[in-house]
């Protein structure tokens, strides 16, 4: 039975499935491959049981907003008013599955009628520069709060909600580990703007800061999981790229292609304890509460229930 306790109406995975209605699936097996994360075994049941209800409750939510949106350029004589995107923010640990998750729902909300725009943006580029970072003596704490220029971030947010033709995010790359110096990715009027990133959830001290990135959020999502869980996939997830990204000749993490198995292992856990479980535990995890939606994990990284903030 679904508990209605609390700030959260959870639904069990089959509970959720059921809400999926007569929600169509668009994705195929081909457009599935495309979209898979470098360790995640995702199928179309997932996809079915897990996505379609959601995708569901957004294109009610989308409409709905696009709705007051003209009602209140009627009322205000504003019929020519910009068009202003929904936002969805998608939170969570490193390793948790975030990117192939947003990936995913971008194709599938693109494919209703009403929303066909849907672009997908990652706070990885408002990471301040290897070099600022080395310059505040922070680079060990990158992906930390404060290795985020979020004021930047803040002021393409603001771009997209004021109607803006077209705002600006920065370009990250994986490969060298560091924002593509002069490199942008322009979004332009999109219907939907997804927002991919560990701390898109987080506020700060009372009384230090007025404005949060979640504020111009119209829905969030936190994908939550066992800690335990998540750092096996985080260690699985680096000898993967041991043996493919870091053996590209411009990796910054080359040095670490050529390790043992044992050695990759105890590197990988390493940097999980002094950077990424670190980070989970005192950023990350604290902020799920503030989440429209939460999705939990299993060990085989399948959704076991779904948590619904009640309206």
């Amino acid at each position: 039975m679904t508990d209605v306790t609390g700030r959260y109406l959870k639904f069990g995975r089959d509970e959720w499935a059921d809400l999926r209605a007569a929600t169509p699936l668009t994705l195929g097996e081909p457009d599935l491959d495309s979209l898979r994360g470098i360790n995640e075994s995702i199928d179309l049941d997932e996809v079915t049981a897990v996505y379609l209800p959601l995708t569901r409750l957004l294109n009610l939510y989308v409409s709905a907003t696009q709705q007051l949106h003209r009602v209140s350029g009627e009322f205000l004589g504003t019929s020519s008013a910009p068009k202003v995107p929904y936002i969805i923010g998608i939170a969570g640990s490193v390793a948790v599955g975030k990117s192939t998750f947003a990936r995913i729902l971008q194709a599938l909300l693109a494919r209703w009628p009403d929303h066909p725009k849907v672009d997908l943006v990652t706070t990885d580029g408002f990471l301040y520069p290897n070099k600022v970072l080395d310059e505040r003596g922070i680079m060990n704490r990158k992906g930390f709060p404060e290795s985020y220029d979020t004021r930047r971030l803040l002021q393409f947010l603001r771009e997209l909600k004021s109607g803006a033709e077209t705002a600006s995010a920065p370009v990250y790359s994986h490969v060298v580990y560091d924002v593509v110096e002069g490199q942008t990715v322009d979004v332009s009027r999109p219907d939907i703007v997804i927002l991919e990133g560990l701390n898109v959830l987080q506020v700060g001290p009372p009384g230090v800061a007025t404005e949060f990135v979640s504020d111009y959020f119209d829905f969030s999502i936190y994908i939550d999981a066992e800690e335990v869980h998540i750092e096996e996939w985080y260690v699985q997830r680096f000898m993967k790229l041991r043996d493919t990204v870091f053996q590209n000749p411009d990796s910054f993490f080359r040095h670490f292609a050529d390790l043992s198995h044992d050695q990759a292992v105890d590197v990988a856990k390493s940097i999980w304890r002094d950077i990424n479980g670190k980070n989970l535990r005192e950023n990350i995890d604290p902020t799920k509460s503030r989440a429209a939606l939460l999705l939990r994990k299993g060990r085989d990284h399948r959704v076991t229930d779904v948590s619904l903030r009640r309206l």
